[in-house]
């Protein structure tokens, strides 16, 4: 396995440096140079996901073309268009007409219903974002919910302020006039709206290009503190140390006077007195799980997730994907878990050879799509929920297409290519002791507090207890508007996360046998995993208490992409606990004598 561990680190490194090669480029301007203004999606502030093409509303717009975009900029529902809006380098505008629109009384109606729904638009000037709202309500009816005798306010007056370093942009932001608002509420059929624009360049000699992403994350509206990360962390890191010391202790004093009673003992009592515990298990707990194909699918699958994972988390740390930018995100997300193919087919090839499983072809096929048949079967259900609603959230064809290509000619002969290399570099498992023809009988008078639901309770809640409240940033950056830069401490909270579930696994798998119950396969993989269910249990009380998403559309992504990220914490974390209690049991297994 030393070839694995070393061909890992070198993947990693090299996804990283793949990664790291498409990074944009600064651009620099000479005076009165065009810089296009493009805008992208609006949709509800409180519904992230629920975005809608900037001209599904009756803006000002012109024949303009639509601006190239990458497979991370789809991914997050970007539509990008180049707008109407003329801005030049270093000229100010004091005010200049867009267009003037007759509204028809449907225009009206939608402007109307934009504003209740607190609609926000995204715009983009040399690659930086700028946010605004549509509009605004107002009236003492809002005090008491009612929205039926709200004045709505459209802006139709957009001011930009742009500031430059020599010959190149390095902040944007976008302001609206109160004092140029439209009261659209009573408008009739007909009725004409002046749209405008003002430009103001603004000289900011002390920001260099290279750190005008900085202020967006500095700004106190997106990011959370520091310091409560680090003291989150703390916390957590703590409370790991006082359970593995605690867990430590009650082990080893257990395993030593087990340890001692098994070896130590005179043949003449031994024949004197009936054995019990653990070492009776010995024909037994070597014993191949039911399901065999699907078990080792889903390790194979988990342990694919995990080095996607980490992969993931050291490009974050190296710095290859901004922050700002979801999509780079996702794109790296797709990429790694394309390429890390290969490990999920060795990994799950190798155990299957090593239980002596016989059907390969089922095996390949099934660990190749433990996960993406799930991901395929929640895509499909979300995005028709997207279409129908024409928002920019649903992917078009060829997008799917591209992505599903990508899954066929690479990922899935890479997995084909591990599962071969999996199953040649290994042989059946040899076991420290024989297994039985006959299974042994399991005890029924077990009480409940050791029983499976008892035990996977406690190896879900423990590791959650763990991450729970960097767990809470992270619904705040995918599911609002915040941006989450801390992957240092989210590196720290993941590695908690695995170390306390490998260790919370092996301790209840130890307790497990010594009731006599040698069916430790699934449970090892199954308590590992649970830890899966409490994140999306927590998903529920986020949603319901921590956010104001609302509707079907941003409801149906939300709960069914959790759904899916909780099942793919659950893989992993049921593959660290089912390998940490592999180990484990092997180790107890082959110290003992065994008769």
């Amino acid at each position: 396995m030393g070839w694995l561990h070393s061909g890992l680190l070198v993947f990693i490194t090299l996804s990283c440096c793949f990664l790291t090669a498409h990074s944009a480029r600064a651009r620099h301007y000479a005076p009165h140079d065009e810089i296009p203004v493009v805008v992208n999606k609006i949709g509800p502030f409180n519904n992230p996901t629920e975005t809608y093409h900037y001209y599904s509303l009756p803006f000002c717009r012109t024949p303009g073309k639509s601006k190239k975009q990458n497979l991370g900029e789809i991914l997050v529902g970007d539509r990008k268009v180049i707008s109407p809006y003329e801005i030049t380098f270093l000229d100010n505008v004091p005010w200049r007409l867009l267009c003037e629109k007759e509204m028809s009384h449907s225009e009206l109606a939608a402007f109307v219903d934009a504003i209740d729904n607190q609609f926000y638009f995204e715009m983009f000037i040399d690659d930086l974002p700028m946010w605004g709202y549509l509009g605004e309500e107002e009236g003492e009816e809002l005090l008491l919910g009612n929205l039926e005798g709200a004045r709505r306010y459209l802006y139709p007056h957009l001011h930009f302020a742009v500031g430059y370093n020599q010959d190149q942009v390095v902040s944007v932001n976008v302001s609206t006039n109160p004092q140029r608002k439209v009261d659209i509420t009573d408008m009739a059929d007909g009725t004409q709206v002046t749209f405008s624009y003002s430009v103001d360049w603004v000289h900011e000699p002390h920001l260099a290009h290279a750190d005008r992403i900085s202020r967006y994350v500095d700004n106190r509206f997106l990011p959370a503190s520091f310091e409560i990360h680090w003291l989150s962390i703390i916390n957590s890191f703590v409370l790991v140390l006082l359970l593995m010391a605690f867990l430590t202790i009650i082990l080893m004093r257990v395993l030593k006077n087990d340890f001692t009673r098994y070896m130590d003992v005179d043949e003449e009592d031994m024949g004197g007195e009936e054995e019990s515990g653990w070492k009776l298990l010995h024909g037994d707990v070597f014993r191949p799980p039911g399901n065999l194909n699907l078990f080792t699918a889903l390790v194979g699958a988990g342990g694919q997730l995990c080095v996607t994972a980490l992969s993931l988390l050291a490009c974050a740390l190296l710095g290859v994907f901004r922050a700002t930018k979801r999509g780079s995100i996702l794109t790296s997300c797709i990429v790694l878990y394309i390429l890390t193919a290969f490990f999920g087919g060795y990994l799950s090839a190798r155990l299957y050879k090593q239980l002596d499983g016989k059907s390969w072809v089922w095996n390949i096929m099934l660990s190749a799509l433990a996960f993406p048949a799930p991901l395929l079967a929640v895509f499909s259900w979300v995005n028709s929920v997207a279409w129908s609603a024409a928002s920019t959230a649903a992917l078009p064809w060829h997008t799917i297409m591209a992505i599903m290509s990508m899954w066929l000619l690479i990922a899935f002969p890479l997995h084909v290519l591990g599962g071969i290399i999996g199953r040649n570099s290994t042989s059946v498992l040899e076991t420290p002791c024989r297994t039985n023809k006959v299974p042994r009988e399991i005890p029924t008078d077990i009480p409940w507090y050791r029983q499976p639901p008892a035990q996977m309770f406690m190896a879900g809640f423990l590791p959650f207890s763990a991450i729970y409240i960097e767990l809470h940033y992270i619904f705040a950056a995918v599911w609002g508007h915040k941006i989450y830069t801390l992957f240092g401490i989210l590196f720290l909270a993941f590695l908690l996360l695995l170390v306390v579930t490998s260790f919370i696994t092996v301790a209840l798998i130890y307790f497990q046998l010594a009731l006599e119950d040698h069916r430790w396969w699934w449970r090892a993989f199954l308590s590992g995993g649970a830890g899966g269910a409490f994140i999306y249990a927590y998903s529920f009380f986020y949603y319901y208490n921590r956010s104001d998403m609302n509707g079907v559309l941003q409801g149906s992504f939300y709960f069914g992409y959790m759904a899916l990220v909780s099942y793919a914490f659950a893989l992993m974390l049921g593959a660290i606990g089912f390998t940490s209690s592999m180990r484990f049991v092997r180790y107890i297994y082959g110290v003992v004598k065994v008769d």
